[in-house]
């Protein structure tokens, strides 16, 4: 036992910082590196270590290992599609030290269509038996609608088929891209398509082809959001408690809102029991300070733009819209962690090129 714990260090040791986790694994990297090398079970002498270390740091993070070439092997850090996570991952990867023998990676990368055959089961997914359409909308003409399609998915097999097929997909595009470039996605058996099956080798052409156009259509838009008018909505809810909403109906009203399709959305939870769900002095006042706070970090003219707020049932909803996910994640995670002994706060962050989300304000 003492053997083990001096080849992997104290077991014990609290990772809290990316350095620390670096430091870590540094200690360890000449055993792992053998187990990856040598496949020695490496579940148990290489995942089964790293998983907790990284927990320490955030929950969310995974990662898959495996030799890069005869002498290097390779780490990759994934947030497996959480785009909460994503801008942790690259900052773990960037602060990762040069490492002899190893390549650390943010994210899956995307993969030739070629080296792509996975087999679950009984089932075989690669090029030959997947296939794609596009969805068009006339009034969501930004929003890129995909269905993809498996020849043998049918009703009793859709669940494992459509693991693999989405498993798939993910390797071929790659992990940013996949989210960077499709909005929607549904996977189908081929008794239900409702157009030509085009060849999913052509999936990476037709989405760098609509990338391609919505950067020349929205490059550079910026929008200044000092002389909106903010109106002030309130309501009773069926429970007899108040709703009050104070939402920028100038920017809800913007012909260019495909710009800016991240919805950010932090949420903080009070005591309001005694207040028809409304917060008292005290929590009304931090809780201006904190949303002042998250204002002065995230800023119009940079991509991130106020939508307003909407207080009701001891919560309050803080809402944005960005034209990236990353620095939002940040902010509002600090903001989790600063005052997380002063209201329960969480957040979501998900893609809506048409703001969907705050149609019940319009």
């Amino acid at each position: 036992m003492n053997f083990l714990k001096n080849i992997f260090g104290k077991e014990n040791t609290k990772i809290n910082s990316n350095n620390d986790f670096w430091n870590w694994f540094l200690q360890n990297e000449k055993t792992f590196f053998n187990v990856v090398k040598n496949n020695n079970n490496i579940h148990k002498n290489f995942f089964d270590k790293i998983s907790p270390k990284l927990a320490d740091l955030r929950e969310g993070y995974f990662f898959v290992s495996g030799m890069f070439n005869d002498e290097t092997a390779e780490l990759v850090l994934t947030a497996d599609g959480n785009v909460k996570n994503i801008n942790f991952v690259e900052e773990l990867v960037n602060a990762a030290p040069k490492i002899e023998g190893w390549k650390i990676t943010a994210h899956k990368e995307p993969m030739d269509i070629e080296n792509i055959e996975i087999k679950m089961g009984n089932y075989i997914f690669n090029s030959e038996n997947i296939f794609f359409y596009s969805n068009d909308f006339k009034e969501y003409p930004d929003e890129i609608d995909i269905s993809v399609i498996h020849n043998e998915l049918n009703d009793i097999n859709k669940e494992q088929v459509g693991n693999g097929t989405y498993i798939f997909l993910d390797n071929y595009l790659g992990e940013i891209d996949f989210i960077n470039n499709i909005d929607n996605l549904s996977i189908i058996g081929k008794q239900e398509s409702q157009k030509e099956l085009i060849p999913i080798s052509k999936l990476k052409d037709f989405l760098n082809w609509r990338r391609k156009e919505f950067i020349e259509k929205y490059e550079g838009v910026r929008y200044n959001t000092e002389d909106d008018e903010y109106s002030i909505m309130e309501a009773e809810l069926e429970s007899g408690n108040k709703l009050l909403a104070v939402i920028n109906t100038t920017l809800l009203n913007w012909d260019r809102k495909a710009s800016h399709p991240w919805i950010c959305i932090l949420t903080m939870k009070f005591d309001g029991k005694d207040t028809n769900g409304m917060p008292n002095d005290n929590d009304y006042k931090l809780l201006n300070e904190i949303e002042e706070e998250i204002l002065q970090n995230l800023i119009d003219k940079d991509g991130y733009l106020y939508i307003g707020r909407q207080t009701a049932n001891s919560e309050r909803d803080i809402y944005f819209s960005c034209n990236d996910f990353r620095k939002p994640s940040k902010v509002f995670d600090e903001i989790q962690r600063k005052y997380h002994n002063n209201f329960e706060i969480d957040f979501e962050i998900f893609k809506d090129k048409y703001w969907q989300a705050y149609e019940r304000f319009t």
